[in-house]
């Protein structure tokens, strides 16, 4: 499982008795009349009878599989002096000249493996496996283990990491496939199943119901999640989500936990968005999306009443990047993107998903609020770099103990800035905050706002802010200078006293 530095994927199971009511019979004649739905009597349940996910497990679950991967680290030494292999007792003296006995040779580099374990289904006949990227990120050995214990060797034919979505292939013919469902007819009170390998225990079932529809996560712009009550939990990752009709709506991904298991907020790609990348991992091995280089935010009723808007929809352009596509067309910092391509935007989430979708080189129509008036530009997309996921950099910023032993007494979460995005605010370095919590949300730092130095000092790395934090004396208070769009802004986090609480 990953992530982020908020989340993982899930499901759960409940039902209501049914009871019936005997309707009474008239006998006098009746006039005809045109057919109606009967009426619905007081008290009646409209959810009547327990399901039976039997018949949906045995016809598809065989499509479901268990993959498991390794990731071999190399030159491992065991430190027994800080510059020195323990494992080679004469290195010391070959490091300075000395002589040593003949014939004695330095110790080979030892080898560690890491394994994980996660979960995918069939979706080709021939091989072909679809799971989540970060099941088989930087693995270098990916095993695919089916429903009647055969096990192959696996590679990866694409992966992308904005949405998570990994497509595998293995040597085998006459599998077993899933049927595949449509996500975007899915309804909020439909009863889901999943089936995958928790904490590698294979052919888990669990059920839930949709508990919500395009959920917008942090630094998940790219997906609009299917939220479950499904209990899922690590190692359900890349397995595929059912309706009751037995066909494929999502692929398990994520969950929301403070414990690191199920808590009962489980998130699942939605199947129409990941067959979408499917096609383009099997014919290029890659992703190509488009861009228009904007920052936007959302729209607020404060903020849509300030602009002449009569309801909150659309993307408000909060930053345009020099001599990008947007900026050649003349889009500017405070325009409010209402359609784009001809395709309303409802909520600020919905443009990167839009834009993404569109051929780079293409020239579309995206009419925008100026001045509280409406106004049509043409923007001629540009291609989305391929830069290295903020969800990977963010990852990487967890398994860092510093954050974890240091950051943690500010309260906040950090990741790497894009490099477009510092270019653009003519930045050297900077941690944008992707979480505040405890001493920094009392201090007003919101996530977004990006962390470019602390008293006069520049910033230039995380280790150099871990320090800082680290150093600073419990009750004491660090000035941090933080960019929020345009402007530049000290704020003083004062950290926790000794004694205090740690803030959660």
């Amino acid at each position: 499982m990953m992530k982020n530095s908020l989340l993982t994927a899930a499901l759960i199971a409940c039902g209501l008795i049914a009871c019936t009511e005997a309707a009474s019979v008239a006998t006098a004649p009746q006039p005809v009349v045109a057919a109606v739905a009967p009426a619905v009597a007081a008290n009646a349940p409209l959810v009547t009878g327990l399901p039976d996910f039997t018949a949906l497990v045995e016809r598809e679950g065989k499509a479901v599989v268990n993959i498991s991967t390794t990731q071999l680290r190399r030159n491992v030494r065991n430190q027994q002096m800080p510059g020195f292999d323990g494992d080679d007792p004469f290195e010391f003296f070959r490091r300075f000249g000395f002589p040593v006995p003949p014939g004695q040779r330095q110790a080979p580099p030892r080898e560690e493996r890491s394994q994980s374990l996660g979960s995918g289904f069939i979706v080709e006949a021939d091989g072909y496996v679809l799971t989540n990227a970060h099941v088989v990120a930087e693995a270098d050995v990916i095993t695919v283990k089916l429903g009647d214990k055969r096990e192959f060797k696996a590679k990866v034919v694409g992966s992308d990491a904005r949405t998570d979505v990994a497509l595998l292939k293995i040597e085998a013919k006459g599998l077993p496939t899933v049927d595949l469902g449509s996500s975007e007819k899915l309804r909020v009170g439909e009863w889901v199943v999943a089936i995958g390998s928790p904490f590698g225990l294979e052919n888990t079932v669990t059920a839930g119901i949709v508990s919500a529809k395009g959920r917008n996560l942090p630094d998940e712009n790219f997906v609009p999640f299917i939220q479950t009550d499904a209990a899922v939990n690590p190692g359900n990752s890349g397995g595929p989500l059912f309706n009751v009709r037995g066909e494929v709506v999502g692929i398990n991904s994520q969950i929301f936990s403070q414990s690191g298991g199920y808590m009962g907020l489980s998130f699942a790609i939605p199947v129409d968005e990941a067959m979408k990348i499917v096609s383009q991992l099997k014919s290029g091995g890659k992703v190509i999306r488009g861009r228009i280089g904007v920052g936007i935010q959302g729209m607020t009723d404060e903020l849509a009443a300030d602009f002449g808007l009569k309801g909150n929809k659309g993307a408000l352009v909060s930053n345009v990047e020099a001599d990008g596509p947007a900026a050649k067309a003349g889009l500017k910092a405070g325009d409010v993107i209402l359609k784009f391509n001809g395709r309303e935007i409802e909520q600020s989430s919905d443009l990167p998903r839009i834009v993404g979708e569109t051929a780079p080189g293409a020239t579309v129509p995206v009419e925008v609020l100026r001045d509280r008036a409406a106004k049509t530009v043409k923007i001629t997309i540009g291609e989305l770099d391929q830069l290295a996921d903020g969800r990977s950099a963010q990852r990487e910023r967890k398994r860092d103990k510093g954050e974890a032993d240091s950051l943690n007494k500010s309260g906040l979460t950090v990741r790497d800035v894009d490099p477009r995005m510092l270019k653009q605010l003519g930045l050297k370095f900077g941690l944008q905050v992707t979480n505040a919590q405890g001493a920094a949300a009392r201090a007003g730092i919101q996530p977004g706002d990006i962390v470019v130095g602390f008293g006069g000092e520049e910033l230039t790395s995380f280790k150099q802010l871990e320090e800082v934090i680290s150093k600073a004396k419990p009750g004491s208070s660090i000035p941090l200078r933080l960019r929020r769009g345009e402007v530049s802004l000290f704020v003083s986090v004062k950290l926790p006293a000794k004694g205090d609480a740690a803030d959660d």
